[in-house]
C-alpha cells in the first residue's frame, strides 16, 4: 500500500494559501476522492512524491514531456542557457530558429508568435481572427477545451466539467452571446449555426483530436467537412493543437489527417516541459497582428530565453529523430491492446479511445464520439480505478474527462507493469 502523510500535511496546509489547494483545479482530486499527491522530482517514466513513493507516470505534465522527465537533450539546452540571464526583454537568436523550426514543422503555418501558455495562444488567436474577418462570433465544441480565455468557458470540458461547473461565472452575457457551441463530430450541427449567422462567425476553434473530455478521435471526413465549410463562409478555421501539435506526429494532427487550418496554437512540447505556447498561421493573418498589423497582442516574457532553449531542443530532437512515434506508437499500442485482453478476460466491455500515444479509457460500454457519449461514462467506477491504480504506483490523470500520454521512456518491462496493474485495478474498481 502506498502512504503519503506528507503530501496530506501539505495539502491540508496548501488551503490557508491557495484557493482548494492547488494552482490549476486539473491537479486536484476532487473529482476520484483523496488527495492529491505533492511532487518531489522526476526521471524517466517515474515521478516521486514528498513520502518517497515512485509512480509510473501516464499524465507527462499533461503532454510535454514526450521523452520523459529530466531528458539530457532539453536539460543540457537548458543549463547551457541560464548563465546567460533568465530574461532579456529583448529579442534572441533562439526566438529566430524555433519560429523557423515550427514553420518548419508543421503544415499550416507560415509564421507564429511566442507566448506564454496554451491559454494565452487560443485568446489570442481569436482576437487575430476576429480582426482579420471584422466578424464577432466564434464556433467552439462543447467538451473541447482552450484554456480558461471567457470565450472558451462555454460547455468547456475538462477541468470545468470535473469540478461540475460547466460555465464559469465572471464570464459576461455578451461574451457567451458571440461564442456558439455545437457537438463534436456533427457537421450538420456546424452548418445550422453558420447558416443561422450568415457573415458574423469569425472563426471555428476546435481540438482537432479532442483531449479534453477523454480522448474523442474525429469522425471520418469531419475535420474535411470543416475545412469546406470554412472556405464557402470566410471562416478562419483554428486547431488548437496545444495538446496534439508535435505529439502525434512531427506536424501534429493536421499532418496526421492531413487537413491544414487557417491557424494553429501550440503549447506543451514547444516548451520543453517550460510554460510556453505559440500561436501562428497564414502570412496574411498573422501580418495583422502588432507590430506589423492592427491587432494587439504583446507578452513582457514572451520568448523566454530559457524556455526557447528547452523548446528548441525538444522539437529539433523530434524532427531528427522520427522513431520516436514509431515507438510511441508500438508502445501505446500494447498498452491499449493488454487492457483489452483485461476487459475480455474479466467479461468487461468499457471504450478505449486512443490515437498515437494519446489515450483514455471511458467506464461505459457505448462508443464515445462527442461530450454527451463521454458523460454516459461511469465517474464513480472510474473514481475506484484510479485510486486502484494509484496504490499499484500508476499516475493517472484524476478525472474521467483527460486523456493519457505515454512517453518514450516507457519501456516493455513498464509495459507489462501496466497492464497488470490495469487487470487488479478493473477487478477491484467493478466489485466496488
Amino acid at each position: 500500500m502506498i502512504h503519503a502523510p506528507i503530501s496530506e500535511e501539505l495539502f491540508q496546509r496548501a488551503q490557508h494559501s491557495i484557493p482548494g489547494g492547488v494552482n490549476s483545479p486539473v491537479r486536484a482530486f476532487r473529482a476520484v476522492g483523496g488527495n492529491p499527491r505533492f511532487m518531489v522530482s522526476a526521471k524517466g517514466p517515474y515521478m516521486f512524491d514528498e513520502d518517497g513513493n515512485r509512480y509510473i507516470d501516464l499524465i507527462n505534465s499533461w503532454g510535454p514531456m514526450i521523452l520523459g522527465h529530466a531528458a539530457e537533450v532539453v536539460n543540457e539546452a537548458v543549463a547551457k542557457a541560464i548563465p546567460n540571464s533568465l530574461s532579456f526583454g529583448a529579442p534572441t537568436r533562439k526566438e529566430v530558429e524555433i519560429a523557423e523550426l515550427i514553420v518548419s514543422m508543421m503544415p499550416s503555418i507560415e509564421k507564429v508568435r511566442m507566448v506564454n501558455s496554451g491559454t494565452e495562444a487560443t485568446m489570442s488567436a481569436i482576437r487575430v481572427a476576429r480582426g482579420f474577418t471584422g466578424r464577432d462570433k466564434i464556433i467552439k465544441f462543447e467538451g473541447c477545451y482552450h484554456g480558461h480565455g471567457d470565450s472558451f468557458l462555454i460547455s468547456a470540458g475538462s477541468g470545468a466539467i470535473t469540478l461540475g461547473v460547466p460555465d464559469s461565472p465572471g464570464v459576461t452575457k455578451g461574451t457567451a452571446n458571440d461564442t456558439l457551441t455545437a457537438p463534436y463530430n456533427n457537421l450538420e450541427a456546424v452548418q445550422a449555426l453558420v447558416d443561422a449567422n450568415k457573415g458574423q462567425i469569425a472563426a471555428i476553434i476546435l481540438e482537432p483530436v479532442a483531449g479534453n473530455m477523454g480522448l474523442v478521435t474525429p469522425a471520418e471526413g469531419f475535420l474535411q467537412g470543416l475545412r469546406s465549410i470554412c472556405d464557402k463562409e470566410g471562416i478562419v478555421l483554428i486547431f488548437d493543437e496545444v495538446m496534439t501539435g508535435f505529439r502525434l506526429s512531427a506536424g501534429g494532427a493536421q499532418q496526421l489527417y492531413g487537413v491544414k487550418p487557417d491557424m494553429s496554437t501550440m503549447g506543451k512540447i514547444i516548451g520543453g516541459g517550460m510554460p510556453v505556447g505559440a500561436y501562428g498561421g497564414k502570412k496574411e493573418i498573422m501580418d495583422c497582428v502588432a507590430p506589423a498589423g492592427p491587432v494587439y497582442q504583446a507578452g513582457t516574457l514572451s520568448g523566454n530565453p530559457i524556455a526557447m532553449a528547452a523548446g528548441m531542443a525538444m522539437l529539433t530532437y523530434l524532427k531528427e529523430h522520427p522513431e520516436v512515434y514509431t515507438q510511441l506508437e508500438q508502445t501505446s499500442a500494447s498498452m491499449v491492446a493488454g487492457m483489452q485482453q483485461n476487459m475480455q478476460q474479466l467479461g468487461l466491455n468499457y471504450t478505449i479511445n486512443r490515437v498515437g500515444s494519446m489515450f483514455s479509457i471511458f467506464f461505459t460500454e457505448q462508443p464515445v464520439y462527442d461530450f454527451d457519449t463521454a458523460k454516459a461514462s461511469d465517474t464513480a467506477v472510474f473514481g475506484r480505478y484510479f485510486n486502484a491504480m494509484l496504490q499499484r504506483g500508476v499516475y493517472l490523470a484524476p478525472s474521467q474527462y483527460e486523456t493519457l500520454f505515454v512517453s518514450a521512456a516507457i519501456t516493455n518491462e513498464l509495459v507489462e507493469q501496466y497492464v497488470q496493474a490495469n487487470f487488479e485495478a478493473l477487478q477491484e474498481a467493478v466489485q466496488g
